[in-house]
């Protein structure tokens, strides 16, 4: 295949899912110049491997090669970082623009605040959770994968997929209660 064939190939399959790569980049490695850099890492070990790709989900395909990279990074000593209090009062890239899309981006400053109150809430209480939880629910929630994407992607039975989005969602709720009781 030419480079200009597989170049303008991968530009039009991958890189529209840059924004879903680094936003679980930055759930997983918990924000930063690290999530960027397994995002370039794993863009590059895409572009290498993408003759092996023959089609299906682009999108399941990269989040993939962007969980291992970000996995690789995390055993390889490097920790986990917080979030910025920017990041975490930010909404995702994605839904952004989808909020922008659907006429939301004349929204009057009281609701762009109570909006970005309850990304923030939403935030911290996703970031408390462990990993493994943290990971699916992103996968599912923000990113929209089907269950069978997010067991190929994260290597695990379909059942535990499952059995992780509802501990995860249960585990969520929790926090997200008792959050706003101890607000109250």
């Amino acid at each position: 295949m030419p480079a200009d064939s597989k170049r303008a190939r991968f530009e039009r399959e991958v890189l529209p899912h840059l924004d879903a790569a680094y936003n679980l980049a930055r759930w997983l490695m918990r924000g930063g110049a690290d999530a960027e850099d397994a995002v370039q890492e794993a863009c590059l070990r895409a572009y290498k491997y993408f003759d092996g790709f023959h089609g299906g989900n682009a999108k399941a395909w990269l989040l993939k090669i962007v969980r291992n990279c970000c996995l690789s990074s995390l055993a390889g000593g490097r920790r986990e970082e917080s979030m910025s209090p920017d990041e975490e009062g930010r909404l995702d890239p994605a839904h952004e623009r989808a909020l922008a899309e659907a006429g939301h981006g004349a929204r009057s400053p009281e609701a762009l605040l109570i909006a970005k109150a309850d990304a923030a809430l939403l935030h911290e209480g996703l970031a408390g959770l462990p990993a493994e939880y943290r990971e699916v629910l992103v996968m599912r929630e923000i990113e929209e994968l089907s269950y069978k994407d997010i067991s190929q992607i994260a290597e695990i039975p379909l059942g535990t997929v499952m059995s992780r989005l509802a501990r995860g969602r249960a585990l969520l709720e929790k926090r997200l209660v008792a959050r706003l009781a101890k607000e109250s």
